[in-house]
């Protein structure tokens, strides 16, 4: 059986040639979306939206209420502003994280690897996939009950809920982020970057995959590796150190 040739020397960061209908402005539109500072600021805004969503879901009187404050919560609707605000925040920073990805991907082009490559694409998309997931189930709290279709005032439902929630979160999520720092930072070490900024992929990977608790701030180193790697691109433009490629 006769295998595909690889495209070995076709740059797929380079965008294609524009048409002469295609507007000059379009152009250069789409290659400053493609830019090393687009995924700079992508990541850092997902750091920051990221860690916000979970201040305040933390934050919310549903995490402490007995159970007679439970039924006055959900009937006066009080004191949900703070678990709202979280979940409102949730897929924005899963939006930042997708384009995070996307201009990664873009700069690495023609460099990357195809192993590589379906391990970070699927570990960044199956993280996304359970921060959503874990948000609908506690958004789901409040959506029930404004909408009629169900009260969840007894507190044994909601404890249920919210656990359901943290081990989208703090159990699958955390260890496809561990999949997708490792993926990353084996990236980083071969694009020839300093070595601080792989080391610390490695041991941001190895205390996701490894830790068994749900230790709230896990997912938070996460959050800072990722701002931590952002502000690098930011900075320097994801120039290599030696002769490796570029971001």
């Amino acid at each position: 059986m006769v295998s595909e040739p690889r495209d070995a020397g076709v740059d797929l960061a380079a965008s294609p040639p524009p048409s002469e209908a295609t507007p000059q402005a379009v152009v250069e539109a789409g290659q400053q979306l493609r830019a090393p500072w687009a995924a700079s600021v992508a990541g850092i805004l997902f750091a920051v939206l990221f860690t916000l969503a979970l201040v305040l879901m933390r934050g919310s009187p549903l995490n402490a209420a007995t159970n007679a404050e439970m039924v006055r919560l959900f009937v006066e609707g009080r004191d949900q502003w703070l678990l709202i605000g979280g979940l409102y925040l949730a897929p924005f920073a899963g939006i930042m994280f997708l384009w995070f990805i996307a201009v990664v991907r873009d700069r690495i082009g023609a460099h990357e690897d195809r192993f590589f490559a379906t391990a970070f694409l699927g570990s960044g998309l199956l993280f996304v996939a359970m921060l959503f997931a874990a948000a609908a189930v506690l958004g789901g709290l409040i959506a029930g009950n404004s909408l009629g279709t169900a009260a969840p005032t007894d507190i044994a439902t909601v404890g249920f809920a919210r656990s359901v929630g943290y081990t989208f979160l703090f159990l699958f999520a955390s260890k496809v982020a561990g999949i997708f720092a490792l993926v990353m930072a084996t990236i980083i070490q071969r694009s020839g970057w300093p070595r601080w900024t792989s080391l610390s992929g490695f041991a941001t990977a190895a205390f996701l995959l490894l830790s068994i608790t749900f230790f709230e701030p896990l997912v938070l180193l996460f959050a800072a590796w990722v701002a931590a790697i952002s502000a690098y691109v930011l900075v320097t433009g994801g120039r290599q150190a030696r002769g490796g490629t570029e971001l």
